[in-house]
């Protein structure tokens, strides 16, 4: 199966400090990539390179065979991106921010309402549609983001974590979604809450000090360490990389 993300060498320096250093991993459609590290492991920075948000000092990244340097607008056609902090227009509702998103996407009349519409259902905006972005709780401006994010249906998905400021009963409808979306996808989660991992991911990747460190199932990563927890893994092989 042909992967839908490839990323070859991947490295960002800023002056003497190398934040992501030689990472290379592809993800395939059905796939679902948990990306894990202590905070300063170089998780969003590799997650904003393969957006195409920032350049790379060396290496490269194609979503869907495009890439992300190159032919960005092609691969940013068929990337959704959440990033961290989800940025938006404060000022704007929630429908009027999306209609702006659907718009910059190239959609408009039905097929933009239409979407649009798809997107807050799925999203669970309805009660907050017509409020100001600025006047939302963390966990609702949250949602927005992952609302634009998902309003044009990509084949990829990069979500930087998209669970952050949800309730318990928040993040167990955002992970149904992001499962439901899974077997037509190639998604890409940035987090640092491992429960996540066990409850989304197929495949994780551990990263510390800017390079992977331990890449395979939750179930394989779980048979490193005797008391098959996550935890215990994530915390001895970061504490071994330092």
């Amino acid at each position: 199966m042909t992967a839908l993300i490839e990323i070859e060498g991947l490295t960002k320096r800023f002056g003497a400090f190398t934040a992501v250093d030689d990472v290379s991993f592809t993800v395939k459609r059905g796939e679902v990539l948990g990306c894990l590290g202590p905070n300063g492991a170089g998780k969003s920075t590799t997650m904003r390179m393969l957006a195409g948000f920032m350049t790379p000092t060396a290496g490269t990244a194609r979503i869907c065979g495009h890439d992300v340097q190159k032919q960005s607008i092609a691969a940013r056609k068929a990337l959704g991106f959440l990033p961290e902090g989800a940025p938006t227009y404060p000022d704007m509702t929630v429908t009027g921010f999306l209609r702006f998103v659907a718009a910059i996407r190239g959609y408009n009349g039905g097929e933009a309402a239409d979407r649009v519409e798809h997107a807050i259902g799925l999203t669970q905006l309805e009660s907050v549609r017509l409020q100001p972005v600025e006047t939302l709780s963390k966990g609702f401006k949250r949602r927005v983001g992952l609302a634009q994010s998902m309003l044009h249906d990509p084949p990829v998905l990069v979500l930087d974590e998209p669970t952050d400021g949800l309730d318990p009963n928040q993040k167990h409808e955002v992970r149904a979604l992001i499962a439901r979306m899974a077997p037509e996808k190639a998604i890409v989660i940035s987090t640092h809450i491992l429960e996540e991992v066990g409850a989304l991911c197929t495949r994780a990747i551990i990263i510390a000090h800017g390079r992977i460190v331990a890449d395979g199932t939750p179930a394989e990563l779980e048979a490193r360490h005797p008391s098959g927890k996550l935890d215990d893994v994530f915390r001895a092989i970061t504490q071994k990389a330092a």
